[in-house]
């Protein structure tokens, strides 16, 4: 279930449940998902979602009703031996701290139990201290730290590198 509530002191204010589901992500999704990332990342999970077919890996949405995608991941099975890797993790910003990311994390996990596996692990930014702090509460817990780059499209369509340091977390199943 998705709930959103608006701030109380305003008398107008209301409180929306709705039901959500977990599905895996088709290409017909992300004209819908261009909350996601750029236009470069969504060709990028478009070549994901060929891989998830060939089985390598999942991506998941969480849906709404209408079947629209607010939170999306994946779970690549060939970065590190016996582990489920999540990777790609987003909630549609206005519907953060609402419980999608649990949701789109515990999904993920179920899909790597049903593979056979005892461990998922994930890369955060280390200058994302929320992501990481959800993280922490699901019961990861770091154990390295290792650098990342992906090319980002600028506004005007520019490609830019973009180079962080992550932490790098994991949890047994």
């Amino acid at each position: 279930m998705l709930r959103v509530m608006t701030a109380e002191a305003d008398p107008t204010a209301a409180t929306v449940v709705l039901p959500v589901g977990v599905r895996d992500l088709s290409p017909r999704d992300l004209p819908a998902c261009t909350w996601s990332g750029s236009a470069t990342h969504l060709r990028h999970v478009e070549r994901e979602l060929a891989r998830a077919a060939r089985g390598e890996v999942d991506y998941l949405a969480v849906c709404t009703p209408a079947d629209l995608p607010v939170a999306i991941g994946g779970v690549d099975y060939r970065v590190s031996e016996g582990a489920g890797t999540l990777w790609q993790l987003a909630v549609l910003p206005a519907l953060r701290s609402c419980g999608l990311g649990t949701l789109l994390v515990r999904a993920a996990e179920q899909r790597i139990r049903g593979r056979g596996l005892r461990r998922a692990e994930l890369a955060v930014e280390e200058d994302n201290p929320r992501a990481r702090a959800l993280y922490e509460r699901l019961g990861y817990v770091a154990y390295g730290r290792a650098p990342d780059a992906w090319d980002e499209e600028g506004p005007d369509g520019s490609i830019r590198r973009h180079e962080t340091m992550c932490v790098l977390m994991r949890r047994d199943l």
